[in-house]
């Protein structure tokens, strides 16, 4: 088949010419059949994996042999090769306890997670869909195999991918299998921070990311309860036509969708709750949310073994989502100064997401964001120096003028502070020159 990858239809050729089944399985067949490019390709086959390791030795790696995986390289990739096989029982709500081999295809479909994976294709293009998986792409719908109540008691991550590719596909989940998710959603506590984090991002960056917020913020907040208090909760206010919460699923939604954007949105207003006070005239107010949706993030992020880099950018961007930009050279430079061109441009995408998820009539930010965006794309294109790293003067420099220890420190601070005013230009001699005559 012409969509097969070489490498791909090399293993079905050699499995099937040793006289095997073998089939394409999973997200690949899924996404290929949706028009779209698919990323791994795992097959599946009636053959054992002491019988695939022979079959592709020396190119055959035993990564799975307990639940009968082998990893082919063939042509430069990795591909997975799986024997059919029943699953036994799910003891720890994540993996099975033991696995039995078996010579059916449909047996071994049938334990996967929604119909839409549970579609196989061999090298020709013939599909094996025992569970009608193609109706369910066609509608776009989200269907558990079976039973939909044991597919997520056998693993409850499921329960975030089926979140996610709803997230991501468009599609609508099934009334019963949502239902069995909602009922199953407190098992979610069994499962690794890691492994939620990565799927929450998935989640997060999905084109359809807005519906999946509105109707399922009961099962983010099995890992997420911070975020409870947010549904429902009336603003009060004439800048904001939606609850804290829908505010929030908007405002994602209006994101690009890179995660750190995406999170310091949806953790940028959990603080209104708890900071929500109104005036005489009944409207409500947040004085300071941004200090306590600060703090809220922060033990999010720790809970879900967020990297150090990404926990700092994340939480800037929480602290300052409200922060006022004057629009002014001068401004600009401080701003990079202070975030640095990256973090700054992030931070001026949460703030025109937060914007566009306000009631319409104030939504006219916009055209400021625009003006302060050209602003600052011209001052990088005029070199402008807004670091000690641009800085035309450096520590040797002042330290050949007899300065030492921490003065050398402060005195290139003092002199980054006077370039951002534009009280000194960024000239070594004149910067120099300075220093000899008021630092010395």
């Amino acid at each position: 088949m012409d969509n097969l990858p070489e490498a791909v239809e090399e293993v079905l050729a050699r499995l099937e010419a040793a006289g095997y089944e073998a089939w394409c399985v999973g997200g690949a067949v899924r996404d290929l059949l949706l028009g779209r490019t698919p990323g791994d390709w795992d097959v599946t086959t009636d053959a054992e994996p002491e019988a695939a390791l022979a079959l592709f030795a020396p190119n055959a790696l035993p990564t799975g042999l307990k639940h009968g995986t082998v990893t082919v390289k063939s042509g430069g990739q990795g591909v997975e090769v799986t024997t059919f096989r029943r699953d036994g029982d799910y003891l720890d709500g994540r993996h099975p306890e033991h696995v039995t081999f078996t010579r059916s295809l449909r047996e071994d479909l049938a334990r996967r997670d929604f119909t839409v994976n549970a579609i196989a294709m061999d090298r020709r293009g013939a599909l094996a869909d025992p569970f009608r998986g193609r109706e369910d792409l066609a509608a776009g719908v989200l269907r558990a195999v079976g039973e939909p109540e044991k597919r997520f008691q056998e693993d409850a991550l499921r329960i975030l991918r089926g979140l996610r590719f709803a997230s991501r596909l468009g599609f609508a989940v099934e009334l019963g299998t949502a239902e069995a998710l909602r009922r199953c959603a407190p098992l979610l506590g069994r499962i690794a921070p890691e492994r939620i984090h990565a799927e929450l991002t998935g989640i997060l960056c999905g084109d359809h990311v807005l519906e999946v917020l509105l109707a399922y913020p009961d099962v983010l907040g099995v890992f997420l309860p911070e975020i409870l208090p947010c549904v429902g909760f009336d603003q009060r206010s004439v800048y904001h036509c939606y609850d804290v919460w829908e505010h929030t699923a908007r405002a994602v939604a209006a994101s690009p969708p890179v995660p750190e954007v995406r999170y310091a949105l949806l953790l940028h207003d959990l603080g209104k709750p708890g900071t929500f006070s109104l005036d005489g005239e009944g409207r409500g107010h947040f004085y300071g949310h941004w200090r306590r949706s600060t703090a809220l993030a922060d033990g999010i992020l720790e809970r879900l073994r967020f990297d150090n880099q990404s926990r700092r950018t994340i939480l800037t961007l929480v602290e300052r989502h409200d922060c006022e930009l004057a629009l002014s050279e001068r401004a600009v430079r401080r701003a990079l100064a202070r975030y640095g061109e990256g973090t700054l441009r992030l931070l001026l995408a949460v703030k025109r997401a937060d914007n566009l998820a306000q009631a319409e009539p104030y939504r006219g930010r916009q055209r400021l964001l625009d003006q302060w965006e050209d602003l600052l794309s011209l001052v990088l294109e005029q070199g402008a120096c807004f670091s000690l790293r641009q800085l035309a003067v450096k520590g040797g420099d002042l330290t050949a003028l007899g300065l030492e220890g921490p003065a050398v420190g402060r005195a290139l601070e003092g002199l980054l502070e006077l370039v951002l005013d534009e009280k000194l230009p960024n000239d070594r001699a004149m910067l120099l020159e300075y220093a000899k005559e008021k630092l010395l």
